[in-house]
């Protein structure tokens, strides 16, 4: 299926949401340290409700441990700073969907990385910042199940 890399995330119950939605769609969750919460937290357990040990959850050191694990993978930045719409990109299996921390989106270094084309974004209206972090993992990885048909769902 997908890859999900939350860099750095923040709030516990957006990656609990974030677990929830990658047991449900197949998809595999890397979360970059540092992290905002132990991964014990109870707001996180709360929002992954059951969920924890039916999804595929990978912790990473930093950004060049998670980028060395994903090696040869299709990445694509989520990020404000674009214009080209998250619909727009044909995506495929295995394509990697990577999103910066709630309070301040990914780092210019970080995202220096992506090439434009690989860089896709939610449109909002012109007045506001962002989308809730989980609300916009979800808004993606079905938006690339869609496109392959939801490939392995039901």
């Amino acid at each position: 299926m997908f890859d999900i890399v939350l860099y750095e995330p923040e709030i516990p119950p957006n990656t609990g949401n974030a677990i929830r939605l990658a047991a449900n769609t197949g998809a595999h969750l890397h979360l970059v340290q540092p992290l905002g919460f132990t991964l014990r937290d109870k707001q996180l357990q709360r929002a992954g409700l059951d969920y924890h040990e039916l999804a595929s959850v990978t912790v990473h050191a930093d950004w060049p441990a998670c980028c060395e694990f994903l090696a040869g993978r299709r990445m694509f930045a989520v990020t404000t700073h674009t214009t080209q719409c998250y619909d727009v990109p044909a995506y495929r299996e295995r394509d990697v969907f990577v999103f910066g921390p709630e309070t301040r989106g990914l780092p210019n270094e970080v995202l220096a990385t992506f090439p434009p084309q690989q860089r896709i974004r939610l449109p909002m209206r012109a007045a506001n910042r962002s989308l809730n972090l989980s609300n916009a993992v979800a808004i993606v990885v079905y938006e690339a199940w869609r496109q392959l048909g939801f490939s392995g769902g039901n």
